[in-house]
């Protein structure tokens, strides 16, 4: 069965143009072309398509979708890469949607809000048992202090940095670089930057083990699967996790 370009285009929500542009640079190429030019696409384009159109929503450009395509041997391997980071954004989107609403009746019926639920989804501190084992209850209270400090744009405008930063290293990671480049290295700079801007970790503490702690950090996102999954790339595994413990080591040994 195949389908012509007007017709996928309308399908994916695209116009036939960006297929046709996506066609000249090798990402999908047409199943048949016919006699009179137009071009028609089969079930495996429609599978390639829709992997492009994923790559794009984690933020990659054109060219690194072409790499991450060519390098990958498995369609089904690389979708169920895709869906591990769709169903994770499933799960945190469901919960903010459900805080949100909760705001929107308590607002229509005058009720008092539960500040305590309003933020669900969007918090950080949802790891409050790891934190207080492994840096100490002080840690987790300042760290805590500092976030319901926060007012709601702060606390948005800080989930955006945590998002863009997750973003960039998939899209760093998929695109092939060494850990040790200059791209990755910025990554890396940022990454610290950030981590050193929470009050209540070592990170932050004067005098800490900046560079231990940058180190731990990396190896826990390869060894706890929670946490390597803020960095799965279509690859899948802990490929993409791999990739930001090796630039975190090599920026501190050279920086910290």
């Amino acid at each position: 069965m195949e389908w012509t370009i007007q017709q996928i285009a309308k399908l994916a929500g695209t116009t036939s143009r960006t297929l046709r542009h996506y066609g000249d640079m090798g990402l999908l190429s047409p199943s048949s072309v016919g006699h009179n030019g137009y071009r028609h696409y089969d079930e495996s384009a429609l599978v390639r398509l829709q992997r492009i159109l994923l790559l794009r929503e984690l933020g990659l450009g054109l060219s690194q979708i072409s790499e991450v395509l060519e390098r990958e041997e498995s369609e089904e391997h690389a979708l169920e890469g895709h869906l591990a980071w769709l169903r994770q954004e499933q799960t945190r989107l469901a919960r903010q949607i459900a805080s949100v609403e909760s705001t929107i009746d308590a607002l229509r019926g005058g009720e008092r809000l539960m500040a305590e639920n309003m933020f669900d989804g969007f918090d950080y501190t949802q790891y409050k048992d790891e934190v207080e084992e492994r840096w100490g209850k002080d840690a987790y209270a300042r760290s805590d202090a500092w976030w319901r400090g926060m007012s709601a744009d702060q606390k948005k405008a800080w989930q955006q940095l945590v998002s863009d930063l997750g973003r960039n290293w998939i899209a760093a990671a998929e695109s092939g670089v060494a850990p040790d480049s200059a791209d990755a290295q910025a990554l890396a700079k940022r990454q610290v930057d950030w981590l050193t801007g929470i009050p209540g970790t070592p990170a932050s503490a004067p005098g800490g083990d900046v560079k231990g702690y940058v180190i731990g950090l990396g190896e826990m996102y390869v060894a706890d699967p929670r946490f390597g999954a803020n960095y799965a790339t279509s690859e899948g595994g802990t490929a993409g996790a791999e990739f930001v413990r090796d630039a975190l080591r090599v920026y501190a040994e050279a920086n910290l």
